[in-house]
């Protein structure tokens, strides 16, 4: 196994665990001990996970709480739906990234590409995008910090988000149906959601098969509005039917 395909299954198992054993990787990927602990050195310094004694954890970056727990939830189904969106994505553009475990992922898969320009207001995108080979540039926007999600929020945010304009939106969301399309659970959430869509010249959706077909309180934008769905599974019919009716484009990744 190469390298990088190694190491990424390594911060995937800790992400599903939240804490691995070097016994265990070990085990798990049929490798020595002593890579293992090679691989977590490497991963640790680049802020990906944390050491301790024995194994490693997620770093302190990601929080505590909700968003750490969103991280180990779905994993593989999320980390297709990154790279899929990511193979969409072509050198010298710009987007806009908002906060969210899969756009986490998203901008991981990001490090093939060059000449990137990321606007983002969740500081772990920022460091992953910046932390990358790619030379590609992060610009991370100010406003009120919420330690929870790592994220800022509130209206400067938004005041800001107005100095950019972006090929590509790609975005997270808590809900999609067939009747409102896109949703939050987060007023503020959802404000910057439609913020980064109005300077957009496209949007992309990505959200795994636990967000179809369900609601949440506010509004992000209607399916029309929606250039790209991509999940990991086939939406329920009614879904799916009015996705083609809005000529929303949708990406099944294989998982």
């Amino acid at each position: 196994m190469k390298l990088h395909n190694r190491q990424a299954k390594i911060v995937e198992i800790i992400r599903r665990q939240e804490r691995a054993s070097v016994e265990d990787l070990a085990r798990a990927l049929d490798i020595s001990r002593e890579t293992v602990r090679r691989d977590l050195g490497q991963l640790a310094r680049a802020g990906q996970i944390q050491k301790v004694h024995g194994g490693a954890t997620l770093p302190p970056i990601f929080g505590e709480g909700s968003f750490q727990h969103r991280l180990s939830e779905n994993v593989s189904a999320k980390i297709a739906i990154a790279r899929a969106a990511a193979k969409r994505v072509r050198p010298g553009e710009t987007l806009f990234v908002d906060t969210g475990s899969t756009t986490l992922y998203f901008a991981e898969k990001l490090e093939r590409l060059r000449g990137l320009t990321v606007i983002t207001n969740a500081t772990s995108i920022a460091r992953s995008i910046t932390g990358a080979a790619g030379n590609n540039r992060c610009f991370l926007l100010g406003g009120e910090f919420s330690n929870d999600n790592n994220q800022t929020v509130g209206a400067m945010v938004c005041a800001q988000i107005a100095a950019f304009r972006a090929h590509h939106a790609v975005l997270t969301v808590a809900a999609l149906d067939a009747r409102t399309g896109a949703m939050d659970f987060n007023i503020e959430e959802a404000q910057i959601a439609r913020a980064m869509i109005e300077q957009s010249e496209s949007l992309t959706v990505l959200a795994d098969h636990t967000k179809l077909e369900q609601i949440a309180s506010f509004e992000v934008c209607p399916l029309a509005r929606i250039d790209r769905l991509i999940t990991n599974a086939e939406p329920p019919a009614p879904l799916r039917a009015a996705l083609e009716t809005a000529g929303t484009e949708l990406m099944v990744a294989p998982v």
